[in-house]
């Protein structure tokens, strides 16, 4: 193991970063450290699961008494290292990080930030009290494709914004594991709405796009229209591979995606994570009886929306809409932007975007650029590495770094979830009180 030195300057050695929650994210962001060893080293983890604590440290030759099952007990012996990756369920981020602020980590925190906005506000005010550097994991902010766009946006490419059109389109089998079937479903249990768990994302990009103006109204509408049991088709039962008598023609059986295709490992079978591996009568078998992936997603104990509109006013008059869709035949991100002196269009998942200026020159109306970008096979666009790469820059107090995911950046979108989701309950639009982040840092350092 690479040991911590906390005499050495970080700008000269590996950064040494230690695991909290080894879950999926977590272990994506942790996987640089084996494609780059002479930038960042894994040297320790937190994780309550102690099968997967001992493989997470299997897996990264971490020692012994650098396995800690909570913060707290990592918290209790002196700073052991440079940063922590903090990945655990949405309502632990804050509850984890504070402690770990207060003894001197640097923090790439998992998004959501928070579950609420005094949560994020806390934070807030703890990071600047203790000095500490927190990047929130927006890594759309890093993807190759909504970089150019933003670069367009700053050359002034098509004038001042007049409005954003974004949309995310979650797709049915998606849908159905993590926000139906799974740990997202439900809101007591995964901390979140649906809202902030998908689209915190998408409102920071609208946030970054328009950074030089504060948001001044929301107001939002949705519900849970679908996946509820009195939308159960006739025929189908409790469970899918028990008493359903549609589910060889059912698009959401659970032997089809799980089994047969198979989709979604890591969410639904046990010790999937920690590399263990089951057959197929054992798949099977788990559906039929406790594996809560193989109920009806009909009769489940879901009760987030299932879609979602949100609409923002922003303080110059501009305006912005974001659409948040479940259970689409394709998954896919989509993005319109309309300026004074033209307008750009363009779907993640294609990897690439058109730039328009109205033109009465030639047979049209108008003129277009198409720009293609390479998006790499990596997830959110190739976004998660190179989000990690900063955050080493970052905290080797590299003067190249972005640092375009600061905590402090990224406030603006999540206050702009929290409010729609709010605005949505209410059924009144709402307003924004910027008076606890201050101008010059919740919008001019929004680079």
């Amino acid at each position: 193991m690479n040991r911590y030195d906390p005499a050495g300057a970080a700008g000269e050695r590996p950064i040494a970063v230690i695991v909290v929650g080894a879950g999926s994210r977590s272990m994506n962001y942790a996987s640089y450290s084996r494609k780059h060893p002479e930038r960042m080293r894994i040297v320790g983890v937190v994780e309550p699961d102690p099968i997967r604590r001992e493989h997470t440290a299997k897996t990264y030759g971490i020692s012994e008494e650098m396995t800690f099952e909570t913060v707290e007990e990592l918290t209790a012996r002196p700073k052991l290292a440079d940063a922590v990756v903090n990945g655990t369920m949405d309502d632990l981020h804050v509850p984890t990080s504070l402690p770990l602020l207060r003894q001197g980590y640097d923090l790439l925190l998992e998004k959501p930030i928070g579950v609420s906005e005094d949560e994020v506000t806390a934070l807030y005010r703890a990071a600047r009290e203790y000095g500490r550097k927190v990047m929130i994991c927006h890594v759309l902010r890093y993807a190759p494709f909504y970089m150019e766009l933003k670069r367009r946006i700053e050359s002034g490419a098509i004038g001042e914004i007049l409005h954003i059109q974004t949309e995310e389109n979650v797709d049915f089998h998606h849908m159905a594991t993590a926000f139906v079937r799974g740990k997202f479903a439900n809101r007591a249990k995964g901390g979140s709405s649906f809202l902030m768990q998908k689209c915190c994302h998408d409102l920071d990009l609208i946030a970054w796009f328009h950074s030089g103006a504060r948001p001044a109204k929301v107001a939002s509408y949705g519900s849970l229209s679908q996946f509820r049991e009195a939308r159960a088709p006739a025929g189908s039962g409790t469970r899918c591979l028990t008493d359903c008598e549609i589910e060889a023609d059912c698009v959401y059986s659970a032997k089809k995606l799980y089994v047969d295709r198979p989709l979604w490992g890591t969410y639904v079978w046990p010790r999937y994570l920690d590399g263990v591996r089951w057959n197929e009568e054992e798949k099977l078998e788990s559906l039929r009886t406790d594996n809560p992936f193989g109920r009806c997603v009909w009769r489940c104990d879901n009760d987030i929306v299932d879609h979602q509109a949100v609409m923002i006013e922003f303080e110059d008059g501009s305006t912005a809409v974001h659409n948040l869709v479940g259970a689409t035949a394709k998954a896919c991100r989509t993005v319109h932007i309309t300026g004074t002196k033209g307008e750009i269009q363009g779907v993640l998942e294609e990897g690439a975007f058109v730039v328009r200026h109205p033109s009465l020159s030639g047979d049209g109306t108008f003129r277009e650029e198409r720009v293609e970008i390479s998006v790499s096979n990596d997830m959110h666009g190739g976004g998660d590495h190179r989000l990690v790469e900063d955050f080493v820059r970052v905290v080797r107090g590299d003067a190249e770094s972005k640092f375009s995911a600061s905590l402090e950046n990224s406030i603006v979108g999540h206050m702009i979830g929290f409010r729609a989701d709010r605005a949505m309950a209410t059924g009144q639009s709402l307003s924004f009180d910027w008076s606890e982040l201050p101008r010059e840092e919740a919008m001019q350092g929004n680079r």
